[in-house]
């Protein structure tokens, strides 16, 4: 298992963005995805990459949040736009093994068995 270190994270004004990273070369011909835990919340799968660059979004970030990796896929990226307080939360860089193709946020949520990986998270705050 190599760590996953996500970064990127701070904080900013309502509507404000940020980009996260997380290196993931390791990871790169599985599913990547993003989930984000709020105090008081569930966790909430964000937003996932197949190997092949298929994406899927959770409802709440459609169109502002978009997931991406780096030419080598060696980087995954969250870009976060017109972000909302409501966004408030740690996030974490997933990556699951046991899939390549299929990915999507629901699927991204802990609790996850031993083939899925994440770090430590990185804390993302927006204020209005």
């Amino acid at each position: 298992q190599v760590q996953i270190v996500e970064s990127g994270g701070g904080s900013v004004q309502a509507g404000g963005s940020l980009r996260l990273s997380c290196p993931v070369s390791v990871y790169t011909t599985y599913c990547l995805g993003w989930f984000r835990h709020a105090p008081g919340k569930e966790r909430e799968g964000v937003a996932t990459i197949d190997t092949d660059g298929s994406t899927s979004y959770a409802d709440s970030v459609k169109g502002r949040f978009t997931i991406s990796k780096d030419n080598a896929g060696n980087i995954l990226y969250l870009q976060m736009n017109d972000l909302k307080p409501e966004d408030t939360a740690m996030y974490y860089c997933v990556a699951r093994i046991d899939k390549a193709y299929g990915g999507s946020p629901e699927s991204f949520v802990p609790p996850l068995d031993d083939s899925s990986y994440w770090g430590r998270g990185t804390q993302v705050t927006v204020s209005s």
